[in-house]
């Protein structure tokens, strides 16, 4: 059976980024066979850019390719760090501090009520900068890996995606998880060591 629209998929995969040194690829998360992504194929849970490469692919083809961030998450944009007032993250003059530390991705609401990711970069005695840039903002990404499993997607796997999730993967805001709408980071499936992005792509 081939990757097609509406087929349940399961893969393992690495994603690698440019590193520092010219040549240089750096493992940023990966999708196992005990711990797969999981998706169903053209509902918009992944990025277009990633279906299209598994798009005919059928259990046991590998896949190696890599997405332009201008098809994954775009230009790092340096108007997407803002210092914010302190007390906007207060509770009662009181900072939540197993919220808000540095390095903690956090969500807030932006001036149309919609809910956007946000990293903790520094704290002060008066203000939280934040960056809203998708962690994988300028990245190349490089994915490798081996399609595991396709099948037909039920009607109540289906139907559970009616409502649409929150980004490119399908998955809520904290991320790409376990092949559907989840929060446990951005790998896709995530199910990735590493949350942050992925060929699923959340905010």
């Amino acid at each position: 059976m081939k990757i097609t629209a509406n087929k349940a998929v399961s893969a393992e995969y690495e994603l690698y980024v440019d590193g520092e040194l010219e040549g240089e690829q750096e493992l940023m998360e990966k999708a196992t066979a005990e711990q797969p992504l999981s998706f169903i194929y053209g509902v918009g849970m992944m990025l277009p850019k990633f279906e299209e490469n598994l798009f005919g692919l059928q259990a046991g083809d590998k896949f190696d390719f890599t997405i332009s961030n201008e098809d994954a998450y775009g230009q790092y944009d340096d108007d997407s760090v803002l210092d914010l007032e302190r007390a906007i993250f207060e509770v009662d003059g009181k900072l939540d501090e197993e919220m808000i530390y540095e390095g903690n991705v956090v969500p807030l609401m932006d001036n149309e009520g919609n809910r956007i990711n946000a990293q903790v970069v520094t704290i002060t005695d008066t203000h939280v900068t934040v960056d809203l840039n998708h962690p994988l903002a300028g990245e190349n990404l490089h994915f490798k890996g081996s399609v595991l499993e396709v099948r037909d997607a039920t009607e109540k796997e289906i139907a559970s995606l009616s409502g649409g999730c929150g980004c490119g993967c399908g998955c809520d805001d904290n991320g790409c998880g376990d092949g559907g709408c989840s929060d446990e980071g951005c790998g896709c499936g995530d199910k990735s060591e590493k949350a942050g992005g992925c060929g699923c792509g959340c905010n």
